[in-house]
Parts: structure tokens; sequence; C-alpha cells
């Protein structure tokens, strides 16, 4: 049998991780398999779904390296094979309508809830004579289609992750609404559990892996596919995305979406990495990072596993930092260009290229997310970088002065490389009588405003290149004379 899988994303909403991470596995699932991955777009909520929530679904995907094999296929261009559908299921006695209103919906549901019952449609349309279905077409209402359920069937399957699954006919909630109201004679747009299915046998999927939160469908889904005279595809529920509370990761616990962790400085090689671990257990002797290709060559059913997996940021960020400090400082250059821009610093990415590279291979050691090199190199783009209070503090120290005057004095006639800003540090020991590591420790508070930052003696480099350290350290000499 030839492995056809499909993510169907939504685009009510911007691309979320556990959107993201069941097509990981989709797609880890074909590449192993050999076989197709199908994107489809299932967009007939017409009322919340925006062009603007597909693009961002279609270039996360794209950017985490999940590219798709066929669509992607839009359901709202295809409402006329739905409708065929419904209308062979009418035709076949296995569907009909329903006139019911929303009052007398309404009152079935609240004699059930004061009974202690679960909610359910009792059927009651489900045999109307003609002379019923006329006189409530005469008051002028618009059936909606239901799809029979028989409440005795068992529906059972071998869920690729869990197991033996069986659910009772009796517990679905009665016959299903399959297409919304519409004139007697007509067919209203068909819902999202029929249109999956029409979907899934056209596609001809046949493997049906998703979030465990659908696995109340399947059972609908199955009866679906037999009535329509299909293959029942095979069906993978996957464990949910957890917060640290122990319930599904949402909106509410901040960052979600792909987009949001793209601009947060997480690198689609990490988060695709960091996803896969999200309810996959690498075999033996794996390293826990790798390529999705990688994984692809191990992943099977087997290593999900069934209970939720908790989202760890500190695992992400670790995963991330890695893939950072281990990328060419070219890409890491073409990478971290685009925040420093974001952030107002003014810079040539061509004129300044070389610069920029040797400011990457400095920072590249401590990078946890992109977006910590704006803070991080602020120091270096700057005109006034100020200092805070534990630097203006180390530069009221005695003998910083000297010392500070000691260096801005020999670096007026020397060319600046790491011997000799050694040999000029070592000056103003000398000059100042105080122990190198205060003059050190001032000489960082001078250039960068701060005690605390990237190695020295390569910050002063590229202060030095944009001719910055002397006007720096002019303005750390009058901080440390005011307190004389």
């Amino acid at each position: 049998m030839s492995v056809r899988v499909r993510i169907a994303p939504s685009p009510t909403g911007n691309l979320h991780i556990g959107t993201a991470r069941t097509a990981v596995f989709n797609w880890l699932f074909a590449r192993h398999q050999g076989g197709t991955f199908v994107l489809r777009i299932e967009d007939t909520d017409l009322e919340r779904s925006r062009p603007e929530y597909t693009q961002n679904i279609l270039d996360g995907l794209t950017w985490l390296g999940l590219t798709w094999d066929e669509g992607p296929t839009f359901q709202t261009k295809r409402m006329d094979l739905y409708r065929q559908k419904v209308q062979q299921l009418l035709d076949q006695g296995l569907a009909y309508r329903a006139y019911d209103t929303p009052e007398e919906l309404n009152a079935i549901r609240e004699a059930q809830k004061a009974q202690g019952q679960a909610p359910r449609y009792d059927n009651r349309h489900r045999d109307l004579t003609p002379e019923q279905e006329a006189a409530y077409i005469a008051e002028g209402r618009k059936p909606v289609i239901r799809f029979k359920i028989d409440d005795e069937r068992e529906i059972a399957w071998q869920d690729l992750v869990r197991g033996t699954v069986t659910w009772k006919g009796r517990d679905l909630g009665g016959d299903m609404v399959i297409a919304r109201a519409a004139d007697a004679d007509d067919i209203g747009q068909p819902l999202y559990n029929f249109v999956v299915v029409v979907d899934d046998i056209d596609m001809q999927i046949s493997h049906v892996i998703r979030g465990e939160d659908h696995i109340g469908n399947t059972p609908k889904q199955i009866l679906l596919y037999e009535a329509l005279g299909a293959t029942v595809p095979q069906f993978g529920h996957t464990p949910l995305i957890l917060n640290q509370a122990g319930a599904k990761l949402s909106k509410r616990d901040g960052v979600t979406s792909i987009s949001d962790f793209q601009k947060m400085g997480y690198t689609a090689e990490a988060l695709a990495n960091y996803m896969t671990l999200l309810g996959w257990s690498p075999p033996e002797g794996m390293n826990e990072i790798f390529s999705l290709e990688e994984a692809a060559q191990h992943f099977s059913f087997e290593r999900v596993n069934k209970a939720g997996a908790k989202f760890d940021w500190d695992k992400l960020n670790w995963i991330n930092s890695q893939y950072l400090h281990h990328l060419p400082v070219e890409q890491l250059t073409d990478l971290l260009i685009p925040y420093w821009q974001s952030a107002g610093y003014e810079l040539d990415p061509v004129g300044d290229r070389a610069w920029l590279e040797q400011l990457s291979a400095l920072i590249a050691p401590s990078l946890v997310r992109l977006e910590d090199a704006v803070a991080m190199t602020r120091y270096l783009f700057v005109a006034d970088v100020g200092f805070t209070d534990a630097a203006a503090n180390q530069l009221k120290l005695p003998g910083v002065g000297t010392a500070l005057q000691s260096i801005l004095t020999g670096l007026k006639t020397t060319e600046l490389t790491p011997d000799t800003a050694q040999s000029l540090i070592q000056q103003g020991v000398e000059a100042a009588k105080v122990k190198k590591g205060v003059v050190m420790k001032s000489l960082r508070a001078a250039l960068t405003g701060d005690l605390q930052g990237p190695e020295l003696v390569p910050s002063w480099l590229l202060l030095n290149q944009h001719q910055i350290d002397q006007p720096r350290l002019r303005q750390a000499l009058a901080v440390a004379e005011s307190s004389s």
C-alpha cells in the first residue's frame, strides 16, 4: 500500500505549534515510508478564515522545511463534490432532512439536562412521512441533513499510537448533522466531519495522523467512510502539547504560533528538532540534536508516547543554542542582520560585512536565541552607550581614571591589535598601580557601559574599527574625574 498522509490546517489563525507538530509527524512518517505528504487547507469556516492566515500557514510550513508533495487544496473550491456526496447518502437512505427548529432542539437538551443525561439528538425526524415533511416545508422550516447512526453499532479501530480503541454508537450524540440548513429541495454547506472524509477518500489518504483532541470525531468518520463505500484509513492520534500545569497549550500560555517563535529568534532547524521530541522518543544511541531528514530515518509510531508532552522552554532554548553555536559564521551573520536592522541599528550589510562577521563570531558562543544579539551588542551600535550604576561605580574607584587616561594616551599613537591591546592594559596597570583585574573591569565599563558582556579585547577591537573606543574612554574619564 502506498502511504499517503495529509496535514489539514484551518486558516482561522496563525500556524499553531500543535498543528505544526502534527505536520512534523506526518512529514516524518511519509518520508520514512517513501510516501506522499499532502497539504489541504480546510477553509470552510467562512466567517473566521482569512487569506493572511493561509499565507502564515504556508510560510510557516515552508520555513520549517516541511515541503509538501501535493497541494495546497482548498475545501471552498470543492463544494460541488461535497454536495454530490451528501446527495448520494440521501439517495441511499443513509441520511435524511431534519426540520427541527432551534427552539425544539434546545428543549430536547434542557429536558435531557434536567434528567442528568448527556445531550444527544433523539432522531425524531429520521422517519418522517411525506405528509409531515410537507407540513414542515409549508411552515417555512429549513432542514439540516443528518446522517443515520446505529445506536447498537460498535466502532473499533487499531490506533497507531493507542492500540485498540472502541466506541458505542449510542455515545455519538445521535444522528449527526452533515450539512447546514437550506431550502427543502437544496443542500446547505456540508460540515467538517463530512467534508474531511470526502477529501480523504478523494485524495486516497492511507493514514490519518492527528492530535488526540480529534479522537471523538474518528468513530463518526469511520461510519461515513463505510457509508460512502470507501476503505477506512489507519488512524494515529498523537499526544497533545501541554503547558506546565498539564493543560493543553493555548494562546493563554503566550507564544504558540510558529511565526512568533521565528520572531523570537528560534531557528527553523531547532524548532523542528524540538517539536519532533514532543511526543516521540529517538532510539537509543541517537543524539537529541538531529535534522528532520535524520529523524525520518528512524521515525515510527512505536516510539510515539500516549501521554501528553509538556512544553519545556529550557529544553527548546538549549537545543536552539546548540544550533546557533555551531552555525557557520556567514550563515549566522545572515540570520542576525534582520534583528539588528529591526532594532534600528545603523549598519551596511555589504560594506560592514567583515565587521559584522567578526561580531557574530564573538557573540555566537553566548547566543540562546537570535533576538539576544540585540541587547548583547547594543554597545557596538549606539553613539552614547550610557553607564549602568555598577559601571559608573566601577569607574569612580581609586586609580581608575589614571589607568584609563594612560590607555587613551597610548591608543592615540598605537595601532590596536590583540597584542597591543594587552600592552596598553598593562600600561594602565603600571600607571595606576592597581591590579590588572581592576583595569580590565574598568575598561569594560568604559567601552561597553556595563560590567557584563562579550569578551573584552575582541569587543575593543570592533569598537576601534569604527573609531568608537576613544570617545567612549573620554566619556568614562569624565565619570571617573567627577568622583575626585
